[in-house]
């Protein structure tokens, strides 16, 4: 039996919360760390291939050098799934940080760890969410081209305050007023039978799940479109769901006063992203 986690660092497997960083590693005190996430449940890992050619990516913006490539990620990624009971669900979490540097991070310092823990996928219920006063950045104002822990705690300002109003997630705005995100996921809405999303602008990241549920939806003839949304399109949508590695495809059920009922492309978006998943 493994535990509840398991984390892969300087060559060995490791158990529970190990501590790996101390308060002098760079990563600890400026925040040079990028990670990416990635699922297994149900005897599956859909895209864990994708998740880890884009952690690479992530350390390249970051300016760390990461020392592993995509494919002996990946192998570790499944050798840590394997020594949990075959169908757990679970968490998949690589990253790359910075031990050393001053303000810029020494690449020379880039060190590797991988977590897998144990991880239940989230009900199928649905989620309520309020538009925030939070704003995602410019690309020229933060690292938003990598998955970095840098960009988090402005999600988790956005979390704080949609639940201190009793929901349970937020929708923030790009800096020129049109819908980005979700604080922990990318958004859908649909409106007469298509899927709307908002177009990639460099102020959020173009999830996995966004582009493999948009492609997936495109060949089943729903009709998707990337494109700029305001807030009162979104107001005014027949559905509204969300995609992101750790939920998959979840619907939303209230936005602000609004009610929404999961609908037919919320519907057909995670069938078809389950059989994706299978196959």
């Amino acid at each position: 039996m493994a535990g509840s986690a398991l984390t892969f660092f300087k060559g060995q497997w490791l158990e529970g919360n190990p501590g790996i960083i101390g308060p002098m590693n760079h990563c600890m005190w400026l925040s040079s760390v990028v990670f990416d996430g990635a699922r297994a449940f149900e005897g599956v890992a859909p895209d864990l291939d994708r998740h880890c050619e884009r952690l690479i990516a992530s350390g390249h913006a970051l300016g760390l050098a990461p020392m592993l490539t995509a494919g002996e990620i990946q192998e570790l990624a499944i050798d840590g799934i394997g020594r949990f009971p075959p169908g757990t669900a679970l968490y998949i979490r690589p990253m790359f940080f910075a031990e050393a540097g001053w303000v810029m991070p020494d690449p020379a310092s880039t060190a590797f760890a991988l977590t897998v823990h144990e991880s239940p996928m989230p009900p199928v219920t649905g989620f309520t969410a309020c538009l925030s006063t939070r704003r995602r950045p410019l690309p020229g104002t933060a690292p938003t081209d990598a998955k970095a822990s840098a960009l988090y705690p402005n999600a988790g300002l956005a979390l704080r305050e949609a639940q201190g109003r009793g929901f349970d997630n937020a929708i923030l705005l790009d800096p020129l007023g049109n819908v980005a995100e979700f604080a922990t996921a990318n958004l859908f809405i649909a409106k007469d039978g298509a899927a709307h999303t908002p177009v990639c602008n460099g102020t959020f990241l173009n999830g996995i799940t966004r582009q493999r549920v948009a492609q997936l939806l495109r060949d089943a003839g729903v009709p998707v479109f990337e494109r700029t949304i305001t807030w009162a399109e979104l107001m005014d949508a027949d559905e509204v769901f969300s995609t992101g590695n750790y939920s998959k495809v979840v619907p939303v059920t209230r936005v602000e006063d609004s009610r929404f009922e999961p609908g037919p492309v919320f519907k057909r978006a995670r069938d078809l992203y389950w059989d994706f998943a299978h196959r």
